[in-house]
């Protein structure tokens, strides 16, 4: 009777030590799955900013920070919604097809680079003249020249869909450019959730 008992105790013992294993077998599991999508959520080495912008001095500092960050290894993304669109528009591209607001809006805002304006001391234009004179003397690149430079260095631009049926803007208005592409918020979202570091200008 007493080899019995020894023995149901031992296998009591055994059990439990099994149910143990399993259950630290499972939180092993649970932590690894846990583990392996925070790796998939790890910080890239990226840019992602909003160019919300559509004032000279805002959109020349943004292309001077998406250019300096790529020289620095980033990958840069660049997302342009509302204001911010209005530099990506070529003047030598005439479109038609449009309704009368898209026809005011594309009337009434700036036509690319060459059109902006600065944030202040704009003084009717004089102030935005004297400043594109003074970056050519001080051998600063143009607003054409940092996209172009852009372009080159691989900086990716979407341009806000919603901005370019709010506005009545159409892509056959826009820059040639080689990293360009259309999206919504979430594309936008999707890119920076990785990023280092987000910037909104």
């Amino acid at each position: 009777m007493k080899e019995n008992t020894a023995t149901k105790e031992e296998q009591g013992q055994l059990d439990g030590q099994a149910s143990k294993l399993k259950e630290l077998e499972t939180q092993f599991a649970e932590i690894k799955t846990q583990l392996e999508a925070l790796q998939k959520k790890t910080q890239e080495d990226k840019l992602s900013m909003i160019v919300f912008s559509g004032d000279l001095d805002k959109a020349l500092a943004s292309l001077i920070i998406a250019t300096g960050s790529v020289a620095m290894g980033l990958e840069v993304v660049m997302f342009f919604t509302f204001w911010g669109t209005t530099l990506l528009r070529d003047k030598g591209k005439k479109v038609g097809g449009k309704d009368m607001m898209g026809k005011m809006f594309g009337a009434m805002l700036p036509t690319g680079t060459g059109d902006l304006k600065l944030s202040k001391l704009n003084m009717g234009g004089m102030g935005t003249a004297m400043m594109k004179s003074l970056m050519k003397k001080k051998n600063v690149a143009s607003m054409e020249e940092m996209l172009e430079l852009a372009g080159e260095m691989g900086v990716k631009i979407y341009i806000c869909e919603m901005t370019m049926d709010l506005m009545g803007f159409k892509r056959e208005e826009m820059i040639d450019y080689p990293g360009l592409d259309y999206a919504g918020v979430a594309t936008f979202l999707d890119e920076a959730i990785d990023s280092k570091m987000q910037l909104f200008i």
